[in-house]
Parts: structure tokens; sequence; C-alpha cells
């Protein structure tokens, strides 16, 4: 099976090192100073047990591939980047390839399947980051993260079975699971105190975990109402459990998740209308207010186009901001 890794920042980057690492042929599509960081040295992978500087082919657009139609892409790149790297990638791949949303939020598959008739959703469970040009950093091991998959918008078959088993052999856990999007719907309540982080630093105050929680509550709320399913705190606390262990890499501790990382690589953007917009949206489809939500998309958006670092505000200017 030959591995398309589109978008090879921390997610993507670490999924295409430990592939290519085991044998797998993977090429990565990059951009900018990353791609050519990773051309002239090679990616360096970087764990609590180990770091490896590996050489994997890359390009910086999907037209400089070959496709044979067989190929396995694993789209990683942020939610907000989907539309345009879908597009870039329908005018060059066959239909018949199979794409792997790796992604945070729920709304890239149902995109994906406008142009790809095999979608593939993939939970992901992998305390990553890639802030600094050829490099990825992940604090877990020796198990790197935990990556079930699932076609979308429901099912298995034996592609997915075989990419499950392609990254179980690769120093991930991966199950092939025919509900996965439950699954996907519980890491995006999980992924709605990105903004918090984002935005204030590190989750540590009181008025910081209050705030977090207001935002999930109003999440579940909102999923009930709109009947989608999702896995209970004890499922998936079964899943994970001892298998994810973050520990400081090189003495330091993590900075913080994928929205703090594109807020510390100033890069203009963020996931927050894939995350806490998507509430927002769901809330407005079904008449559930959402007013937590809205505010936390909002300022996560004005802080990644203003270019502010991440620990800019304070969990109480947040939550004045709600009064």
């Amino acid at each position: 099976m030959r591995f398309v890794i589109y978008g090879a920042g921390a997610i993507g980057g670490t999924i295409g090192g430990r592939l290519s690492q085991h044998g797998h042929d993977a090429v990565l599509v990059a951009r900018g100073p990353h791609a050519a960081a990773i051309r002239d040295r090679g990616l360096r992978l970087v764990s609590p047990d180990d770091e490896a500087t590996l050489r994997l082919p890359v390009v910086e657009h999907p037209r400089e591939l070959t496709f044979a139609g067989d190929e396995v892409v694993i789209l990683a790149v942020k939610s907000q980047d989907t539309v345009a790297a879908l597009a870039a990638l329908g005018a060059v791949a066959p239909p018949e390839i199979t794409l792997v949303c790796a992604q945070n939020g729920v709304a890239n598959e149902r995109e994906a399947l406008r142009r790809i008739a095999h979608v593939v959703a993939m939970y992901v469970m992998m305390p990553a980051a890639h802030t600094e040009p050829g490099v990825v950093e992940v604090s877990s091991a020796p198990i790197s993260g935990v990556l079930d998959v699932g076609r979308y918008p429901k099912g298995s078959d034996e592609r997915v079975t075989a990419i499950a088993a392609a990254l179980s052999a690769a120093s991930f856990e991966s199950l092939a699971r025919p509900d996965v999007m439950r699954w996907k719907h519980k890491k995006l309540l999980t992924n709605l105190g990105n903004a918090v982080e984002a935005a204030c630093g590190r989750i540590q105050t009181e008025d910081a975990h209050a705030l977090v929680e207001l935002a999930r509550v109003e999440g579940r709320g909102v999923l009930t109402a709109a009947g989608i399913g999702v896995v209970s705190d004890e499922e998936e606390a079964e899943r994970r459990g001892e298998r994810l262990v973050s520990r400081p890499i090189g003495g330091k501790p993590r900075g913080g998740g994928s929205s703090w990382q594109s807020l510390t690589r100033g890069t203009g953007s963020i996931e927050a209308d894939y995350l806490n917009g998507e509430i927002v949206l769901l809330g407005r489809l079904h008449g559930v207010a959402t007013p937590v939500n809205a505010m936390l998309q909002r300022t996560a958006n004005e802080l990644a186009r203003d270019r502010r670092p991440p620990g800019t505000l304070s969990a109480r200017e947040l939550l004045g901001r709600l009064r």
C-alpha cells in the first residue's frame, strides 16, 4: 500500500514518519519552509524514547505526484484548508483512491465524499506537535497514538482493515470501527476546549476549567438535540487506558494542542469554525442556544487573524465577553 500524507504537520508528519520507519511506501505533501527543511535535511521525528531523521520524499503539491489509483491518501491538513486540498487532489488523483480524514472536527468527511467515493474517517488520539520547520514531536511512547478508522458515514471493509493493520504495525494502535463517527463526535467535544487553551495558554485556573466545561455542556446538548450518537466517557477512557501517557521531550513539557500550535506558528488561521463553530451550526439548525461556543469561535478567529500568540487573554476576560 502506498501512503500519501497530505499535510505533514504534527499528525501527518508523525503518521508518515512512523509508516516509513516500518517499511511502508510513504510520501509527504507539505508547504513552504517545512517542505524545504524536509527536502534538505529530512524529517526529524522526536519522541520521549527516540529521535530519527527520516529521508522521506516530499512534494509541495499533489500535481508533483504520479497516482496509480490504489493510493491511500491521509488528509491531515487543518479543517479550514480541506476544501482547497480536496480541489488540488481532485485535479490530479483518480477517483479510485482511498481518502482518510485524519483531522479534528466532523465536517471533512462529508466534504470529501462529494468528490471521492471511498472516504475513511480516522479518530485521532495523539499528543503531537509541530512548531518548527522540518520537525515533528510526539509525546507518547512506545505507542505513538490511537488511530481508529472506519468507512464514512459508517461501516468497514477490507481496505479499512488493511489500513488499521498497517498503522498497528507502525507504533500505533488502530481498530477498524464501523461506528467511527460516534468516536469522532466525542473527540469534537474534547476539542471544544482548544480555543480556551489557545487564548489563555495552559488550562490551569478554575475559570478556564469552568469555561471549557460550559462549552462542552453546550456541545453535548446540541448533539443530543441533533440525534447524534457519541461514545461515553467510560468507552473513551477504556480505549485510552494506559496506552497514551504524554511525557516530556528533552525535559520540557508539551506546549499545547492544535489550535495553540496555530497561534504559536502565526499561521493567520485556526480551526475554530470546525470545532466550536460546528456546535454553533448544529445549535442554529436545531434551535439550541450556544453563546459560549459562539464567543470562543469569534475569539479564536480574532486572535488568529491578528496573529496574536497563545496566552494573550485570561479566562476571566473570556467569561466577561459572555456577559
